[in-house]
């Protein structure tokens, strides 16, 4: 007799399989615009690293236009080498990376405009639902007046601001506790 475990019993997500993982939003180096990495740390509440978590990023282009049909604005034209979208599973230690470019500032309503950011969800075992976060650029003029940045309670903020880091940037990612990463609900 087969024994199926029940639901208590399993383990997962398993993303792994059957998932495209793309961490070169580039292109292979093809893409306009500043070239760059982006790499950090997943860590839970006791800032030990999360293994396996499934990070996704989502981001405009140099141009500030995304790689999406409904981005039709002229003049933010759309790069055909570079795909807006990857993801990657944390290793052992929590650590991730993407080679992207500088996203171009984004419009939003009202005729206001969005800092240069990157859009990222993580989902791991343990989560019943992906968290949402963005990864913002340090000296970037318009982090001052981002009107999602500004949402974030002040002494907040920084926690969304990207360190430079030897030709790139690092975005740790703190799911809970002393620190944790602000999250947008859905």
């Amino acid at each position: 007799m087969s024994i199926a475990p029940t639901a208590s019993q399993t383990l997962g997500p398993f993303f792994n399989y059957a998932l495209p993982f793309s961490a070169d939003l580039t292109g292979g180096g093809k893409a306009e615009g500043r070239a760059i990495f982006l790499r950090g740390r997943v860590t839970d509440v006791n800032a030990a690293p999360v293994r396996d978590a499934l990070v996704e990023i989502w981001q405009a282009n140099a141009a500030g236009a995304y790689a999406h049909p409904l981005d039709r604005d002229e003049a933010r034209p759309r790069d055909p080498h570079f795909n807006g979208f990857g993801r990657v599973l944390t290793d052992a230690e929590g650590g991730f990376s993407f080679t992207t470019v500088v996203p171009g500032p984004v419009p939003f309503e009202g005729n206001r405009w969005q800092a240069p950011h990157v859009s990222v969800a993580v989902f791991s075992a343990g989560l019943l639902r992906r968290m949402r976060t963005r990864a913002y650029f340090p000296g970037e003029e318009l982090n001052a007046d981002d009107p999602v940045l500004a949402a974030v309670p002040a002494g907040r903020r920084p926690l969304l601001v990207a360190q430079a880091e030897d030709g790139g940037f690092r975005f740790d990612i703190r799911l809970r506790g002393e620190n944790e990463t602000p999250f947008f609900g859905d």
